[in-house]
């Protein structure tokens, strides 16, 4: 099964990421892995850091004339900020030496990690919560989960997703949303992700994509952020994906847990989601058809799961992302050091990393898609996954 690790810090020297069990055979390339690193840099409210930061993955190990072997894929990624001329992260982020006159980061930002992870590891400055914690993690994790992406369009599986609500402006309900979105999916998920990129909020509707954009512009001027909500479709899969015997087995489940795992996420819905709650049965189930010698659902306002596991119809899962903690005009905080009361430090940020979490979150899920797959259809090499597949669709 496929799993991996990430290490590095946010302004340390770079990010490190190890992909294991990936079969052997699946043909990767550093430039495939880039366009989603690409992809994951763009968006309307980035940050400064974005204007300088250009990502790149070196592929260490594990990949053999541009085919994977088996082995454990090893990737690496170069933080510019601490290369930079006039870095002072050397010095900062030293893994050697005495601390001299480096200056002890003492006041948490509300909504971060800051001073829960101080609080857990007993540090003394908040600094290593935050190089740890922060979004910049996710950059490996796009490096390490594209070459699972890689995988599942072997398959014909595809990913793709898009924003339905940036703060208060948005979609006016699950109808309209599945009017832009559906006639993309019929031609795979990647159609929804290529129009959305059209867009630097990554929304399918000018009309809103621009008052999006006006929301933004308004926000930054009140020194505040902006979160919003995304979502996420997969088409190609087959059904029975997942199981309903254990738990720990279903696998809309498993999907929550890799979104809400990362940086900001703070709630899933599948389908209608909560929307469902709000109605009755008969607006809510998908109705079972019978038409060319297969099993279909009418509707997909379950959003392609029945008993945690896949029906054949497209996934369609919704994350909601929170503002940013970080923001300019400040909120209150308690220095830990003198426990007075004081504004929370300035750390350079987006006003609106929604549009650029997008491509994190279709990473993400990547991984739990391609495990159900090999759960089901597993083996070492990609020809002799490929074969069962075909054998058993």
């Amino acid at each position: 099964m496929i799993r991996y690790f990430t290490a590095g810090e946010s302004h340390g020297p770079g990010l490190t990421g190890i992909v294991e069990g990936v079969p052997a055979g699946l043909e990767i390339t550093e430039e495939y892995i880039e366009q989603h690193l690409v992809r994951r840099q763009k968006g309307y409210g980035r940050g400064g850091r974005m204007a300088f930061e250009k990502d790149h993955a070196d592929i260490q190990s594990g990949v053999r004339f541009s085919k994977t072997m088996g082995a454990p894929i090893a990737l690496s990624m170069v933080n510019r900020a601490y290369e930079k001329d006039d870095s002072n992260w050397p010095k900062v982020m030293a893994k050697d030496g005495e601390r001299g006159d480096v200056e002890n980061i003492t006041l948490p930002r509300p909504g971060h990690a800051d001073l829960v992870g101080l609080q857990k590891y007993r540090f003394k400055d908040i600094r290593p919560v935050i190089e740890r914690s922060s979004a910049r993690e996710t950059a490996m994790r796009v490096a390490c989960c594209s070459i699972a992406r890689k995988f599942l369009k072997e398959f014909g599986i595809e990913i793709g997703g898009h924003v339905i609500q940036l703060g208060k402006i948005g979609y006016n309900g699950w109808d309209s949303v599945r009017k832009a979105a559906d006639p993309l999916a019929e031609n795979g998920a990647e159609s929804i992700y290529k129009a959305a990129d059209e867009s630097d909020v990554r929304c399918l509707d000018e009309e809103l994509s621009h008052e999006m954009r006006e929301e933004i512009k308004i926000k930054r001027k009140e020194g505040t952020s902006l979160g919003g909500i995304y979502e996420i479709v997969v088409t190609g899969l087959p059904a029975g994906l997942g199981s309903h015997v254990h738990w720990d087995r279903k696998l809309d489940g498993q999907l929550a847990q890799a979104i809400v795992s990362t940086q900001a996420m703070k709630g899933v819905e599948i389908g209608l989601g909560f929307d469902a709650g709000k109605t009755h049965g008969h607006n809510v189930h998908d109705e079972i058809i019978y038409e060319n010698d297969s099993f279909k659902r009418r509707t997909n306002r379950l959003g392609g799961f029945e008993g945690g596991m896949t029906t054949g119809m497209p996934i369609i899962i919704r994350g909601v992302m929170k503002p940013i903690p970080t923001m300019i005009k400040p909120l209150k905080t308690a220095d830990i050091e003198t426990k007075e009361e004081q504004d929370t430090r300035y750390e350079r940020s987006d006003v609106c990393a929604l549009p650029r979490a997008v491509v994190v979150v279709e990473s993400v899920i990547a991984p739990v898609i391609a495990n159900a797959i090999l759960e089901k259809f597993g083996g070492d090499s990609m020809s002799e996954i490929l074969e069962r597949y075909q054998n058993e669709k």
